[in-house]
């Protein structure tokens, strides 16, 4: 099966925000629920541990991602550990709500970030969950080359992938949202209006999920985008991840300056 650059209604700039936030809302409901990416935070934390600063900048962050269920597998003592999360367009509610649940250990930028011209100031492990598939190979390579530039470490995780039994979970997860959106946090009367009345936040997620699926990259098409980044004493590492049997496996992307030993 190809990749399909094809787009995600979501993430057009044209998209009515309200809209855009319900569904990252759901989107990271999702996550934590299903604490897919639970297995990886061994692989962030092996990061973490060789590198000077103990902060995390994730991209294109949505509704917060799963960080509030990864950082709680993170050891107590890990120092001044930090994430923050950014957005192109950021979902400031939910934003809001996660650094209130966090205990402090998340915080926000309010500004837009682009992932491919991350600011200066904003140093430290730069992360991506369910997202680097929505960039075309230029744009995936440039996210990839301004890490190396700024000899930031930087992570991309993927759980879609371009496989029929993966396609299919979509439906059941759509489906999901008219039992569950009630406990979705933070509470908008929009998002039961657009799922209950007009049932355009399902539909566009069920749309979107199938496209994610479509765009995902393999790890071998992860291995060419390395190829032309340019830079010396940067390491890179590129698989696919998962402790527990029957759980979906994660794409990973792991690149860092030298010293960095791959995870195994």
């Amino acid at each position: 099966m190809r990749r399909i650059q094809f787009i995600e209604l979501h993430e057009q700039s044209w998209f009515p925000s309200s809209l855009r936030h319900g569904i990252t809302d759901a989107l990271q409901f999702g996550l934590n629920l299903s604490k897919v990416y639970t297995p990886i935070a061994s692989l962030v934390l092996s990061v973490l541990d060789r590198t000077p600063s103990r902060s995390i900048v994730d991209l294109c962050s949505g509704g917060g991602g799963p960080w509030l269920d990864i950082s709680q597998w993170f050891p107590q003592d890990l120092g001044d550990f930090h994430i923050l999360l950014t957005d192109k367009h950021p979902n400031l509610q939910a934003f809001q709500y996660v650094k209130a649940a966090s205990k402090n250990h998340i915080s926000y930028n309010s500004g837009s970030v682009d992932a491919t011209k991350v600011p200066a100031e904003l140093q430290g492990f730069r992360t991506m969950f369910s997202s680097f598939h929505q960039f075309p190979p230029e744009e995936a390579r440039a996210i990839l080359q301004n890490a190396v530039d700024a000899r930031q470490s930087i992570g991309i995780f993927e759980i879609t992938k371009r496989a029929p039994s993966t396609i299919a979970l979509m439906f059941p997860w759509a489906l999901m949202l008219f039992i569950l959106t009630p406990l979705i946090r933070p509470f908008r009367w929009s998002r039961l209006f657009y799922t209950y009345v007009l049932p355009i936040i399902p539909l566009v997620l069920l749309f979107d999920g199938v496209v994610s699926c479509l765009r995902t990259y393999r790890p071998a098409e992860l291995c060419e985008i390395i190829e032309n980044v340019s830079g010396i004493g940067y390491q890179w590492n590129v698989g696919e991840h998962s402790k527990t049997a029957g759980r979906l496996q994660i794409t990973y992307l792991i690149g860092s300056p030298e010293p960095y030993v791959p995870p195994h």
